[in-house]
């Protein structure tokens, strides 16, 4: 199975990944913002700070989730636990909070960078 982009977005649940795709996405609008437009008032930059912190912190709740879901599918098995059923449910649970700490570092560089180009 091939590494794409798109196959982790569905496998991390649509529910959470796609959120905050759309926050990577509005994160990376307000950088380019920051970096051709004076922001005199320091409001897109506080919201590119909210919108960052806002998208690690969901991306943690959807890592509770998936180990909600993956230990009910674990429970309701009868018997031994496979070590590869296990391991899937920890890299569905894990996929989200990794993407929002990707959306929150690329929003905290850019930020720097703003700072930096002051």
């Amino acid at each position: 199975m091939k590494f794409l982009f798109s196959n982790l977005l569905n496998e991390g649940g649509a529910m959470f990944m796609y959120p905050t795709l759309l926050m990577l996405i509005i994160c990376i609008v307000l950088i380019v913002k920051l970096l051709f437009k004076e922001d005199s008032n320091g409001k897109t930059s506080d919201l590119l700070k909210h919108i960052s912190l806002f998208a690690l912190v969901y991306g943690f709740l959807g890592l509770f989730f998936g180990l909600i879901g993956a230990f009910d599918n674990i429970s309701s098995m009868q018997g031994d636990i496979a070590t590869p059923v296990l391991a899937a449910g920890l890299k569905i649970g894990l996929l989200a909070p990794s993407f929002g700490m990707l959306v929150f570092l690329i929003a905290r560089l850019g930020l720097l960078a703003v700072i930096i180009k002051k």
